[in-house]
């Protein structure tokens, strides 16, 4: 795919800040101003290009549509509410993240709270650290109360008989803390509190497009890298595009 973004300047005859290209391995966005330049040159030259390399373009990952409908890409919905655009966490994403601790816990009827934080730390924290960079605090709260919820319920039939304190200081009280734990023994036989992790407490972190000809391999980019720590986070670069091209092969 490398060379697509140049396939498609080529054939722009306005200005460059008008046309924006995007790419993730051979997932990619175009913007530009009207939905006629997309049609016409933007996604022609997309085929093109492709067809030489004998790919085809994705009809189901590709679509054309306005920047302020929005559109998800790599699991993400990209919007513009009025002058401001906003990065989120599809809602798809967020249903498929709930539904699997709830497969989980169906699953771990009669085991200890500590193997049932160990199933679920690991897909909990991969899913927010990977939205983390984004708008996500409102999503972040919101499936926190739901997985917690899951795990309330679980507690609550494993232990039937159980008042709903006696559920909370076996669960929720241990080290001090709060939300779903349990107590554990290392190896070493020391005492130590497993925590279930709360998506809700992901640090936000914003970081910036990363160059297009840069590479983290190359030598020559090692400074550019270095310098992007340093950097704020910058949007999407749409300027005053309108029309947004997000394909896929």
């Amino acid at each position: 795919m490398d060379g697509l973004e140049e396939a498609i300047r080529s054939g722009i005859k306005i200005r460059r800040d008008q046309v924006n290209f995007i790419r993730y391995a051979d997932d990619f966005i175009v913007t530009a101003r009207t939905k006629e330049t997309q049609e016409q040159i933007v996604k022609t030259a997309v085929i093109a290009f492709q067809a030489a390399r004998g790919l085809a373009l994705s009809e189901q990952k590709t679509t054309i549509t306005h920047i302020e409908a929005g559109f998800s890409f790599l699991g993400q919905n990209v919007r513009k509410y009025k002058n401001k655009l906003l990065i989120k966490p599809a809602k798809d994403g967020g249903k498929a993240l709930v539904q699997k601790p709830r497969e989980t816990l169906k699953g771990t009827h009669g085991q200890t709270a500590a193997t049932l934080i160990r199933k679920l730390n690991p897909m909990l924290r991969g899913w927010a650290n990977y939205h983390r960079h984004v708008c996500s605090g409102k999503t972040f709260g919101t499936l926190d109360r739901i997985v917690h919820h899951q795990v309330l319920r679980w507690a609550r039939r494993t232990h039937p008989d159980k008042s709903y304190g006696w559920l909370k200081r076996k669960y929720y009280n241990s080290g001090g803390g709060f939300g779903f734990s349990a107590r554990i023994r290392t190896r070493t036989g020391e005492s130590r509190v497993l925590r279930l992790y709360s998506i809700a407490k992901t640090v936000i972190e914003r970081h910036i497009k990363v160059r297009g000809e840069a590479n983290p391999y190359d030598p020559e980019h090692t400074e550019y890298f270095e310098r992007r720590r340093c950097f704020a986070w910058r949007t999407l670069p749409c300027g005053k595009a309108g029309q947004v091209l997000a394909a896929g092969v």
